[in-house]
């Protein structure tokens, strides 16, 4: 009777601790918000099927409004020119505004999007957020050029694809405010390529 309590001991301590272990490996990975938002809009009913575009449109823009407000505030803390302070400020007031605008446009229509900043945002934001100086200002500039040329492309996109005309015009109108945001991060990038040369 002895030996069959502790083999029962035995027994109970071994399952105990494999599922220790197995609860440890199967802890799930953080899901990147911009995905979950996805997915969520991927599940929805056949009948709103037609949006599934217009809904991609719709995180797309507001995963770039929210990294651009997080690079936007970075750049006024850490730039050296009093232009991409500027810029900076600037950027993450005008990208505030939008996020609102793109939120109450998918609360509407049934979207879900991310709230909170993208891997792929949160990978610019560190990428940009291990320079200093100088560095810092011409890689911010760089990234402002590149990152509205993107933008202004996606909205274009959505001017031709979207099935919702609430979306389409919402997409036209991003267009002038980002080709405006272009031109100025152009500027932008030429003064801080000037003072680096």
């Amino acid at each position: 009777m002895k030996n069959i309590g502790i083999i029962g001991g035995v027994v109970l301590g071994t399952a105990l601790l494999f599922g220790t272990m197995n609860a440890c490996k199967d802890k799930p990975k953080a899901e990147d918000p911009q995905e979950v938002a996805e997915e969520k809009n991927e599940a929805i009913s056949e009948e709103a099927a037609a949006i599934v575009n217009d809904s991609q449109y719709l995180v797309d823009a507001a995963a770039t409004d929210l990294t651009e407000i997080k690079i936007g505030e970075l750049a006024q803390q850490k730039g050296v020119s009093a232009e991409v302070k500027k810029f900076g400020k600037m950027l993450a007031e005008e990208h505030k505004l939008s996020i609102a605008e793109v939120q109450d446009l998918a609360a509407s229509k049934n979207i879900n999007l991310p709230s909170v900043i993208s891997e792929e945002g949160m990978n610019a934001f560190n990428e940009l957020n291990e320079k200093s100086g100088a560095y810092f200002d011409k890689k911010f500039a760089e990234m402002m050029v590149n990152g509205h040329k993107k933008a202004i492309n996606q909205a274009r996109k959505a001017t031709e694809d979207a099935k919702d005309d609430e979306v389409r015009n919402w997409a036209t109108g991003k267009i002038v405010t980002l080709s405006g945001h272009l031109a100025e991060a152009e500027e932008l990038k030429e003064k801080v390529d000037d003072s680096n040369n």
